[in-house]
């Protein structure tokens, strides 16, 4: 076989071959862990045996179990069956161990209960194309297996996946042609949280130098919080959130009971708080051991001062779900007081609102106030936690417009990934459209420019933040750099909190 079209790379646990796509060469498929079954089901990630010969790394390792998305089964042959989810993959420029290239790792989004590496969104060819760099994306275990409390297992498995994951790129990335000094993780919405959370755990100390975090998501549980959850999910099919009861339970059938919670969960409310009403009964844990701190407390006291970070949201994240909820247009007085009371910042919420923004319509404050308290103040928050624990923060904001129908969903959710990536199927082609504008295109360069200089050089092109001018990237169809823009939401969430959420009523 011509090693120059199916090039061989030795890993320390065997060789790989991988496969030449018009300029980058493409390793797919590469185990960092065990199978995460049998005796192995809800532990930490163990290491991979060695094997013998040449293990060809030319598709996409399975998916996790997930939930479908909207009750759609997968495509046959989409990828490949099996229970090896913990797998890798690789594009180069050259698999030369000589090159020590910057490395860019994404970690996907998607509630913390949906997604995968084979994604088409997630091409990395495109940007590996232009730039001297190697991208990395790898699969980790959502939902039940990887998020849910269970008694006898270690909390946030998922994030232990990923520790896995940036080891091996740390062990293995040199014969690839990356530099395992020069590493920075990328991620959005469920990603950048998972960010935030490696940021502050101790196990992710020297994995990575930079970190770009993409609409970080709020939601963090108290331990308490996620066993009750655990209880509601587990006792759907009778049983207990332990080891003894779920081991022997099909991972397909336990994403069938995470997916039949979903609506039940705003009768739990009294219970739960505002996590009733969003669509997912999965976060990290703040365990104190795996996650000993909330992203926020541990950057404010230093955890992470010698990571660069670039941070941000979209303008008008809540409006994805609105969207893909039905609820456009459906949005009347009684249900935004109910929603702004829920998911303000206490104790006047609506009131404070409503007088912050007097001229906005019913659905504009219900939308307003889940975008803020679901993304764009976590996000703020984290650049202003950093900035305080002595680290550097860049902040951004996305607010340019979907140019799908119109630009009615604004700069909403998600749409920061096909423009990182300049990978316009999937999400791409709902929010971009099947061919993207000009405009659209100029402005994907701009942000694949600013994320591969920054994981090069720790600069993204805009000034850091900090609490006297506040400055940040504002993109759009021409870049700006002003004072935060969203200044009213910053008053009404200055003195807020994103600690743990916990239990109600015990």
């Amino acid at each position: 076989m011509n090693t120059l079209d199916f090039p061989e790379v030795m890993t320390r646990t065997g060789a790989v071959r991988g496969r030449r796509e018009e300029g980058p060469a493409v390793f797919r498929g590469i185990p960092f862990a065990q199978p995460p079954v049998g005796a192995a089901r809800f532990g930490a990630p163990r290491p991979v045996d060695r094997w013998d010969g040449v293990r060809d790394a030319l598709a996409f390792g399975p998916p996790p179990p997930q939930e479908p998305i909207g009750g759609a089964t997968p495509s046959p042959g989409s990828a490949p069956a099996g229970d090896n989810w913990l797998t890798v993959n690789v594009w180069t420029p050259d698999p030369d161990p000589a090159a020590r290239r910057p490395v860019m790792v994404w970690i996907y989004g998607g509630a913390y209960k949906l997604g995968s590496a084979d994604d088409p969104a997630y091409d990395a060819s495109r940007l590996v194309r232009e730039n001297e760099l190697v991208v990395v994306t790898f699969n980790y275990r959502v939902g039940v297996e990887g998020f849910l409390w269970i008694e006898g297992a270690p909390a946030n498995r998922g994030l232990l996946d990923q520790v896995a994951a940036l080891e091996w790129v740390r062990e293995n990335i040199v014969a690839f042609g990356g530099d395992p000094a020069q590493v920075t993780v990328f991620g959005e919405s469920a990603g950048a949280g998972s960010i935030a959370a490696l940021l502050a755990m101790p196990r992710a100390r020297s994995l990575f130098r930079r970190a770009i975090a993409q609409s970080v998501p709020g939601p963090f549980f108290s331990d308490a919080l996620a066993e009750d959850i655990a209880k509601a999910l587990a006792g759907g099919i009778g049983l207990r959130p332990t080891v003894a009861d779920l081991a022997g339970v099909d991972p397909h059938e336990l994403t069938e009971a995470g997916a039949a919670l979903g609506p039940r969960m705003p009768g739990y409310a009294h219970r739960w708080g505002p996590v009733a009403f969003t669509p997912t009964a999965f976060s990290p844990v703040i365990d104190g051991e795996v996650l000993p701190a909330a992203p926020w407390d541990a950057l404010a006291q230093g955890a992470a001062r010698d990571v660069e970070l670039v941070v941000g949201h979209n303008r008008d994240e809540f409006r994805l779900f609105l969207h893909l909820g039905g609820m456009l247009g459906q949005v009347d007085e009684d249900l935004a007081s109910m929603i702004l009371g829920l998911f303000g910042p206490a104790p006047d919420a609506e009131q404070a609102y409503r007088a912050a923004f007097p001229d906005a319509s019913a659905e504009y404050l219900f939308e307003l106030v889940q975008s803020d308290w679901l993304f764009r103040m976590p996000s703020l928050h984290l650049a202003e936690a950093h900035t305080s624990g002595g680290g550097r923060a860049h902040l951004y904001e996305l607010t340019f417009s979907a140019p799908a129908d119109d630009g009615a969903l604004g700069a909403c959710h998600s749409l920061d990934v096909p423009l990182v990536f300049g990978v316009y199927g999937g999400i791409g082609e709902m929010l971009i459209g099947p061919t993207p504008s000009p405009e659209t295109e100029t402005l994907s360069a701009r942000f694949r420019s600013a994320w591969t200089t920054f994981a090069t050089t720790g600069d993204p092109g805009w000034p850091a933040y900090d609490t006297d001018q506040r400055l940040v990237q504002l993109f759009d169809t021409a870049p700006t750099v002003a004072a935060y823009p969203e200044e009213a939401s910053r008053r009404l969430w200055e003195r807020h909190t994103f600690a743990p959420l916990p239990l109600m009523t015990p």
